[in-house]
């Protein structure tokens, strides 16, 4: 049995967890795989409040969240468990002893943590860990070292390095996106227009203010596509008046969906903020991105790894995005396929394959 536990403060954690989990299955068909968030398990209450002060301080009060992220770099574990801690150990105590798992693979940094508190009063199974930042990694991810530490590039890597994980720990393998970017997408009828996507994941006023910007390139015939996912609610007015004073505009607006790959694979450029898992699934899919927001401290290194290869664009501004997509698609998207050619080096299409190989090769 293959245990694997995430948290929700974030995408990337559960996106990572998910497509190992998916190649944990490919690779050992017929052994049980679970994923477990047992932030969540133990304290839904609590842990719906705190996602959503997370994502209201990572939208709207950056700053908030900056003095917070630097706060929790001084903090040590404590000699015994705190109380917040309890539940959260009884219940992993439970799945080791229950389930007996031959390896658990952590996306979350807390759960090392956990993992050597029970260790201390029962035998546990090996424990990987996948490091879901690029190049800023926060030292709560190894105050509590691993087993085995895995990162999406070189540069990571010797960033944890200087944190104090030995070398022979420590293993690149790309970030894990989806299974499906290993292959290649299926061939979609096309009407000759430029294609762009947009994740509104910024404020709402901001996600506006970039829509008013992007309008003249819808005008001229760009497609747009939006995926609004769990920022539907928030963004509903905004988006039902815009698309009422764009009539005849090629525009799909659609909710959660599982087919970020082939959306990645099929259009010409995209706006998102830098985060872990979106990055890499750009890096893995070859789309030219143009980063309309970094969270402060956490993402700074996912944006640094794209823009130090000269394969993005980072905006500041609603009209400086929609400078920066017109400079993408312009002359038959000329600088875009030279970003594409830049990326070539970065991606990692079978990252989670990789990760979930060598948890695999460690519990036996």
């Amino acid at each position: 049995m293959i245990l694997i536990l995430t948290a929700a403060f974030g995408d990337g954690h559960n996106t990572a967890a998910r497509c190992i989990a998916d190649a944990a299955r490919r690779l050992s068909p017929g052994e049980e795989v679970a994923v477990h968030d047992i932030v969540c398990e133990t304290h839904p209450q609590l842990s719906d409040v705190l996602q959503r002060l997370y994502q209201f301080a990572i939208t709207s009060w950056p700053a908030s969240w900056l003095a917070v992220y630097r706060l929790l770099e001084k903090m040590k574990p404590s000699a015994g468990p705190p109380a917040w801690q309890l539940m959260m150990l009884n219940a992993l105590a439970g799945m080791i002893e229950t389930k007996k798992p031959r390896v658990i693979i952590s996306t979350y940094p807390l759960y090392a943590e956990l993992v050597a508190r029970v260790g201390a009063r029962t035998a546990v199974p090996p424990l990987v860990t996948v490091i879901t930042d690029s190049i800023s990694v926060h030292p709560f991810w190894v105050t509590v070292q691993s087993d085995l530490h895995c990162v999406a590039d070189e540069e990571t890597k010797a960033v944890v390095g200087r944190l104090g994980v030995d070398a022979h720990k420590i293993r690149v393998t790309g970030f894990p996106v989806s299974l499906a970017f290993m292959e290649p997408p299926a061939a979609e009828i096309s009407s000759g227009n430029k294609r762009l996507l947009y994740l509104p994941s910024t404020s709402t006023r901001w996600v506006a203010l970039t829509l008013e910007a992007l309008r003249p390139l819808l005008r001229d015939g760009v497609h747009l596509t939006l995926p609004v996912g769990k920022h539907a609610p928030r963004l509903h007015h905004t988006l039902r008046r815009f698309l009422d004073s764009m009539p005849g505009a090629s525009i799909d607006v659609i909710g959660w969906t599982d087919q970020m790959p082939r959306l990645l694979q099929t259009h010409d450029v995209l706006i998102s903020k830098a985060g872990g898992a979106i990055l890499h699934e750009v890096l893995a899919a070859r789309c030219p991105v143009v980063i309309d927001y970094v969270v402060p401290g956490q993402e700074e290194g996912n944006a640094d790894l794209l823009l130090s290869n000269s394969c993005a664009l980072r905006s500041r501004s609603p009209s400086e995005t929609a400078a920066h997509v017109a400079a993408l698609l312009a002359d038959d998207c000329k600088l875009g396929r030279e970003f594409r050619e830049k990326m070539i080096p970065l991606s990692v299409p079978d990252a989670a394959m990789q990760a979930a190989r060598l948890a695999l090769e460690l519990a036996r």
